[in-house]
């Protein structure tokens, strides 16, 4: 087993490497002068199994660029197997033609990643389940649930503690945790009159005297986080903290999350932070390079992955 990694995400490439108890493999990712991505790996993979990590975060185009060429550059280089670790998938919100004349770009992406030479698919959270799907090689999707289930039970009283869903799409999603912790659960219905805009409408469910906590997978622009925490509070919670799995966080994302409302916003490092994010009062970073590392580890040995969310 070698484990290798893409400009995107290094810190946690290294963490995971660590977890593993193996170096990181060596492989040079440049430019050219006009841009064109160079890779060239600097050891031997010839019948090895080899794990790319690459999230296809800002700039999602350069980072996924990479990814490809890399894949192709171990198919060539004679790898046994070559497994996409993408702890970020994107793309994966344009996952069917929402309305006329618009793609879908998370099967392109999935047919790029299949057609450049990947054996298997390894991501995290998927946006839409359904993109395992797109894939015409074997995909784990892994959850994030258990880590920040963990987080929740170390820091509040669950007795307290109220999971909520920040839309009428994510409630698999957010009972996946109340489950965990044996909470209620409760919706925001909103209404998106635009994309990047939404405008909270109502809350299903009993909130007041709660330490709610909003569950998702993506945080982009903060929009509808600071729009559901401020229609918490005005309904009587009595904190709102959101754990989301990605944080993309762009434009003036952060200082709207550190302005807003949120007791709290933690995200994990499956997209590398940027300073600004790791400098704001009130955004945590959980790390998941072990969770990580242990289905590279299993899907190595053969072992089950789907028994880590037993």
């Amino acid at each position: 087993m070698k484990l290798f990694a893409g400009n995107s995400n290094r810190v946690l490439a290294e963490a995971v490497a660590r977890y593993l108890n193996i170096p990181l493999g060596k492989a040079s990712v440049r430019r050219f002068a006009d841009q064109e991505i160079f890779v060239e790996i600097q050891e031997n993979v010839r019948g090895e199994d080899v794990f790319i990590l690459q999230s296809t975060s800002y700039p999602a185009n350069d980072h996924l660029m990479e990814m490809l060429i890399m894949i192709d550059a171990f198919m060539r280089s004679s790898a046994r197997r070559i497994t996409a670790v993408i702890p970020y998938f994107g793309y994966a919100r344009q996952d069917r033609r929402a309305s006329g004349r618009t793609p879908i770009s998370a099967k392109l992406i999935a047919n790029m990643i299949t057609q450049a030479g990947a054996n298997r698919v390894l991501t995290l959270d998927l946006h839409a389940g359904q993109i395992q799907g797109f894939f015409d090689i074997p995909t784990d999707n892994l959850f994030s649930v258990p880590v920040m289930a963990r987080d929740v039970k170390a820091r509040y009283k669950l007795e307290n503690v109220m999971v909520v869903s920040p839309d009428v799409g994510g409630v698999v999603r957010a009972r996946a945790l109340a489950k965990r912790l044996d909470a209620q659960l409760a919706i925001v219905d909103k209404r998106r009159e635009r994309p990047g805009e939404s405008e909270v409408m109502n809350i299903i469910g009993e909130v007041a005297g709660k330490d709610c906590l909003l569950l998702d997978d993506i945080v982009d622009s903060g929009g509808t986080l600071c729009n559901a925490a401020d229609a918490l509070l005005a309904n009587g919670a009595t904190s709102v903290t959101a754990y989301i799995t990605h944080g993309v966080l762009s434009g003036g994302a952060v200082a709207r999350i550190t302005g807003s409302k949120l007791k709290e916003l933690v995200i994990t490092d499956s997209i590398q932070p940027t300073s600004s994010v790791e400098a704001a009062h009130n955004i945590r970073v959980l790390p998941i390079a072990d969770l990580i590392g242990e289905a590279i580890s299993r899907t190595s040995s053969e072992e089950s992955v789907s028994s880590l969310f037993d």
